[in-house]
């Protein structure tokens, strides 16, 4: 049986701010933001290369704000990565070398946590 994990709910204060961030600064790519209801607003955002979305608005989760952690998305080099968030203006962590991964970690807005994991060489 395979099960694909496909969208995952980041739950926000302010969806465009919120949406800003993700696609200005961090590059996601926007696939859809649809007001079914005044209750409900759907928006759909994609990281470059992921089969996995995420997703925020009204009407979609019941979660507080900020309080979705440890979300993680992995690069093949974190050190550029790091580079060009912060040229885009978003602040993160220094690079955080461990035996399983190079890291660096950055919040949205609302205090959502994130991190960036480039794996070691296993050859």
């Amino acid at each position: 049986m395979d099960m694909k994990l496909e969208l995952v709910a980041v739950p926000v204060t302010n969806v465009d701010r919120a949406k800003a961030f993700y696609v200005d600064k961090i590059g996601f790519h926007a696939d859809h933001d649809h007001r079914v209801t005044d209750d409900l607003r759907f928006v759909q955002l994609t990281p470059p290369g992921s089969a996995c979305s995420i997703v925020m608005g009204t009407g979609v989760t019941e979660m507080a704000p900020g309080s979705q952690k440890g979300l993680q998305v992995v690069v093949d080099d974190v050190e550029a990565v790091r580079k060009e968030l912060a040229g885009r203006g978003v602040i993160t962590s220094d690079v955080d070398i461990q035996p399983w991964g190079w890291f660096i970690y950055f919040s949205d807005p609302d205090g959502n946590t994130w991190s960036v994991q480039q794996i070691p060489d296993r050859s």
